[in-house]
């Protein structure tokens, strides 16, 4: 799929999870999240809240591009950036924490994402008039990741348990890496918007490996991590379609 604009985002990331919501496909968990972000995105716009809200209409569409050709290439030949393959080869194992979902989509699409969907935007020089704009995003997602830590933490009981073993993962935790990994972003977005194509593809190749890296050490932790996340899942419903109803009802 496709998108010409954010409507088309929001159209595609809602198929998405219509589909993993019948088939029960945890795929479902992350493009929740990731629709009810692009729903308030699209908002923000039309409430003219962005210095230029036909650019970030632009900049959305881009970046949900880059999800539905990494989301079409898993299903085509299991190919695709590694770490979304990272994040969709998990999608059939059930010990994975709903967390673990969550956060391997949010690795994937900023870290790796992010960046090259904000060069694209605004190549050039033009890059730095999308900082402000690139900025507002950051309260956005920190609303809808309230929300959504709220209704994980109702399908997840357990989850209190990473905090006392310092992997936290509440809402104060997880905004703040998403704004420290949002800022590393730009940074990378800055680079990549001034840089020739060989240049780019060397950058682009950096992020992948690193956001590769990370995919790993969320889906696979060590020490005292891996059996607190055993006994959180079992914990966790296995009803999957019910799960996703849920996530996707986090912002009202």
């Amino acid at each position: 799929m496709a998108a010409v604009n954010i409507d088309e985002v929001v159209d595609g990331l809602a198929e998405i999870v219509r589909e993993a919501g019948h088939s029960g496909d945890r795929v479902g968990y992350f493009a929740a999240l990731y629709r009810q972000v692009t729903v308030e995105v699209r908002t923000a716009i039309h409430d003219g809240l962005f210095d230029d809200g036909a650019r970030m209409d632009r900049f959305d569409t881009h970046f949900g591009n880059r999800y539905f050709d990494a989301y079409d290439a898993w299903r085509r030949d299991r190919s695709g950036p590694r770490c979304w393959r990272e994040a969709f080869g998990l999608l059939d194992d059930t010990d994975t924490v709903i967390v673990q979902h969550l956060l391997l989509g949010v690795n994937a699409h900023i870290n790796l994402d992010l960046a090259i969907a904000a060069a694209r935007t605004s190549p050039g020089e033009d890059i730095h008039a999308l900082r402000r704009d690139f900025l507002l995003i950051n309260d956005i997602l920190a609303r809808v990741v309230l929300r959504v830590q709220e209704s994980v933490g109702a399908l997840s009981p357990l989850m209190s348990l990473l905090d006392q073993l310092g992997a936290r993962t509440d809402e104060r935790i997880l905004d703040f890496s998403i704004r420290q990994s949002r800022e590393e972003a730009w940074y990378n977005a800055v680079l990549l918007a001034q840089q020739n194509e060989e240049q780019r593809e060397a950058t682009i190749e950096r992020l992948e490996v690193r956001a590769a890296v990370l995919a790993r050490l969320i889906a696979r932790p060590g020490g005292l991590v891996r059996p607190a996340l055993q006994l959180i899942r079992s914990t966790e419903s296995d009803d999957v379609p019910a799960v996703i109803t849920h996530l996707d009802n986090a912002v009202k």
